[in-house]
């Protein structure tokens, strides 16, 4: 991801990221795991180093995920595949469908109960998101999977996830 890369996040996960970066940010325990290298052996200060390094990258990450994200702002109700949307899809060899969520894989959904939301997010950067990202309904692509095979998809609908949500909370009792 580049400086001008934005990142559709909805108000829940962004709170999410927030949470996990302020845990990451606040000063360590003297001693704990994650604390600076000490000199108490070889493989624990390499584990340490291991771990700090793995914790300065897990911060720039969610850092630059937050300083380009755009939350819970809806894209316009076009129909038009773009982060942010709730895409449903044909596999045109199988007739199967599927409707998942194009945004950020990083920053999965709970719904507003904080349960797992069954909605499946894809990133728009996936050979599927790229493929789709600007298809309109009726739109058929096509996209190459890690082992060669080339799948062919129709865009069914495409729909913003505040639409999709309302939609769902609308029909399913009890929330």
């Amino acid at each position: 991801m580049t400086s001008t890369d934005r990142v559709w996040l909805t108000p829940e996960a962004h709170q999410r990221l927030q949470a996990e970066l302020a845990s990451l940010l606040a000063p360590t325990v003297p001693g704990a795991p994650g604390d600076s290298p000490t000199n108490s052996g070889d493989s624990a200060t390499n584990s340490a180093i291991d771990t700090t390094s793995t914790r300065i990258t897990r911060v720039r990450k969610l850092q630059e995920i937050l300083a380009n994200a755009v939350v819970g702002q809806d894209p316009p109700n076009d129909g038009i595949a773009e982060p942010g949307m709730v895409l449903t899809i044909r596999y045109d060899d199988t007739a199967d469908e599927e409707t998942f969520l194009l945004g950020l894989r990083a920053a999965e959904n709970p719904d507003i109960d904080g349960d797992r939301d069954e909605l499946e997010v894809y990133s728009p950067a996936s050979p599927l998101g790229m493929a789709l990202t600007g298809a309109r309904p009726g739109d058929q692509r096509s996209y190459q999977v890690p082992n060669g095979t080339t799948l062919h998809v129709t865009l069914l609908h495409a729909v913003p996830y505040g639409q999709h949500r309302d939609q769902r909370t609308s029909t399913t009792p009890g929330l």
